[in-house]
């Protein structure tokens, strides 16, 4: 199969966990934390998030300078996704919420918000979709 065609199942699936991830996070920033359904959909919401940065890392930047012709600064986020999922995993875990929430927080922040942001520059798929360039 073409790699262009990988790269284009990447995204679909990056879209595909991302796109829940946000909506699933976005609410529990909102309810009561704590709960059976609150600790239910932060599973998933993890689970989602590390998949998804798993997927990006297979992705080659498509913009700006890269690393061994494959990664890019945007690459750096996925790494914040795989240390911020352990450490509030870890952190509540041992009962620390306080670091729990620190790391929640800097997940959506860097994950989700900031990352996202990336997605809408032009070069990129998703700016291009939504400004019709390209």
């Amino acid at each position: 199969m073409h790699l262009e065609h990988w790269y284009d199942v990447l995204i679909w699936w990056h879209l595909g966990t991302i796109t829940p991830a946000f909506f699933i996070a976005t609410y529990l920033m909102c309810v009561k934390k704590g709960t059976r359904q609150h600790r239910f959909l932060g599973r998933i919401y993890m689970g989602l998030m590390l998949f998804t940065a798993l997927v990006s890392l297979l992705m080659s930047a498509k913009v700006g300078p890269t690393l061994l012709g494959h990664f890019g600064f945007i690459h750096l986020l996925s790494l914040v996704v795989f240390y911020s999922v352990i450490k509030a995993y870890t952190a509540i875990r041992k009962g620390q919420v306080k670091a729990h929430k620190s790391h929640m927080i800097s997940l959506y922040v860097g994950g989700l918000l900031v990352a996202g942001a990336f997605t809408l520059t032009p070069g990129r798929m998703l700016g291009n979709l939504l400004f019709g360039v390209g």
